[in-house]
């Protein structure tokens, strides 16, 4: 069974990309098992110590749709105590710049205070956004990936985040 749980959620496929080439930097299907989050119950999150949560945000700081079920109805029941727990999500920094990476920031707030350890924290350098509920003193909660602005620095930054959480995770 892989080592790490990496639950997302894709509309236009943007993330679902990210979830994949981020399972092939840190060692392929035998380490990282990914799960769209549409098809998961509460129950998987219990078979891994190391997750990783990536989600998009939408519209004017919300949620992926499948996300946002799931946070209404699932992610309550879920104890994340003694659980790693990395993110990353996508988001477009210049036309949402008050809420750029929203998403990242509502789960993480949630899944801490169902007692998950945040781990894979990531500098706001380089960035041009206002205001984001996952820039805390700083660093994002998580990986910050623009598809749409920054398109060229994914891959760089995905290489980077992945080897900081090999470490993290103890991988």
């Amino acid at each position: 069974m892989a080592q790490i749980g990496l639950f997302y959620g894709s509309t236009t496929g943007k993330t679902e990309e990210a979830a994949e080439a981020i399972q092939d930097a840190l060692g392929g299907t035998s380490v990282v098992a990914l799960h769209e989050i549409a098809d998961v119950t509460d129950s998987d999150f219990a078979n891994y110590d190391r997750i990783i949560i990536a989600c998009p945000t939408w519209d004017i700081g919300g949620l992926q749709a499948d996300w946002e079920g799931f946070y209404e109805d699932d992610l309550d029941n879920i104890d994340f105590s003694g659980k790693k727990v990395a993110y990353f999500g996508t988001g477009d920094q210049v036309g949402y710049a008050d809420n750029f990476q929203d998403a990242m920031g509502i789960l993480e707030e949630k899944i801490s205070s169902l007692g998950g350890e945040t781990v894979g924290h990531w500098s706001t350098d380089g960035y041009e956004h206002e205001a984001s509920k996952a820039d805390k003193g700083g660093k994002f909660v998580g990986l910050a990936l623009d598809e749409d602005n920054q398109s060229e620095l994914t891959d760089e930054r995905i290489q980077q985040w992945t080897i900081q959480l090999k470490s993290e995770f103890a991988l």
